[in-house]
């Protein structure tokens, strides 16, 4: 879903309840700002398609399921005993049940522990998520616990060198404190993903998105919830003359617009 990672120890349970509350108050502008979400999501809904009638599965969770975009794509899909939606945020999930089939089961839940039995899914879908929790590893573990034998987990995260030219162009207009969300690096993800799902399988890539202008990548942050909340931001407003600077040093194209690079993962693993 998100842009953030390395929430503080000590105060995971308030940056939850903060971060459930930024997607919440987003989840009216949330889809029609979220081309890197379906790209991503896209990537992984192809790759399971491509499998064909190799393997069908009869239950799917779609974890982290925002306002049910991918919920309701993975529905089309044909028919299945079990679609689950799960999401931190209570905004997100009113929104996702009133644009979608009655049969789709919505929970609110944390990924990190999750109200659900052992060995319950064949799919676990999660787009854009993991990068929002406080410990990476024990949402592969819940992952790993409720996946039935065969089943298939499909996750898209972010990683270190995402908004590099936002994060640089801050950098020059106000050194001291940050604006961009950090990221894990493909070494420490790799070695979090090895020591839970030895056998998973990581693909990276680089994704630049056009945009018109350094403030329509600021808005469509902001439509997306998905600001920055680390300990490093200004508590006040930004002032004009600091935005206006951070746009004067962003890199721009030969006619006006910018881009944006986000560094893509997708961790891809079935259990034996």
């Amino acid at each position: 879903m998100g842009i953030m990672n390395a929430v503080p120890v000590g105060a995971s349970l308030t940056l939850k309840s903060d971060i459930a509350r930024g997607f919440g108050n987003a989840s009216g502008t949330y889809e029609r700002a979220s081309r890197l979400q379906r790209f991503m999501g896209n990537t992984m809904l192809q790759k399971l398609q491509s499998r064909g009638s190799r393997q069908v599965e009869s239950s799917i969770l779609d974890l982290g399921c925002g306002t049910g975009w991918f919920t309701r794509k993975l529905a089309d899909m044909g028919q299945m005993e079990l679609l689950t939606g799960v999401d931190l945020s209570p905004g997100m999930l009113r929104e996702a049940r009133q644009n979608s089939p009655e049969a789709i089961r919505w929970l609110l839940a944390d990924a990190e522990r999750l109200p659900l039995p052992d060995e319950s899914y064949d799919l676990i879908f999660s787009n854009l998520m993991i990068q929002w929790c406080d410990d990476p590893c024990a949402v592969l573990q819940e992952c790993r616990r409720v996946l039935r034998p065969g089943g298939l987990l499909m996750v898209s995260t972010l990683l270190d060198g995402t908004l590099s030219e936002l994060k640089a162009a801050w950098q020059a207009a106000d050194p001291e404190h940050q604006h961009v969300n950090r990221f894990e690096t493909e070494l420490a993800l790799q070695a979090k993903v090895r020591a839970e799902l030895h056998d998973a399988a990581l693909e990276t890539r680089t994704i630049r998105l056009p945009y018109d202008s350094p403030m329509s990548l600021a808005g469509e942050l902001r439509f997306l919830g998905a600001g920055f909340r680390g300990a490093g931001r200004r508590r006040a407003v930004t002032a004009p003359g600091r935005m206006r600077a951070m746009c004067s040093n962003y890199p721009k194209q030969a006619d006006g617009t910018v881009m944006a690079s986000y560094e893509a993962a997708w961790i891809y693993w079935q259990k034996s």
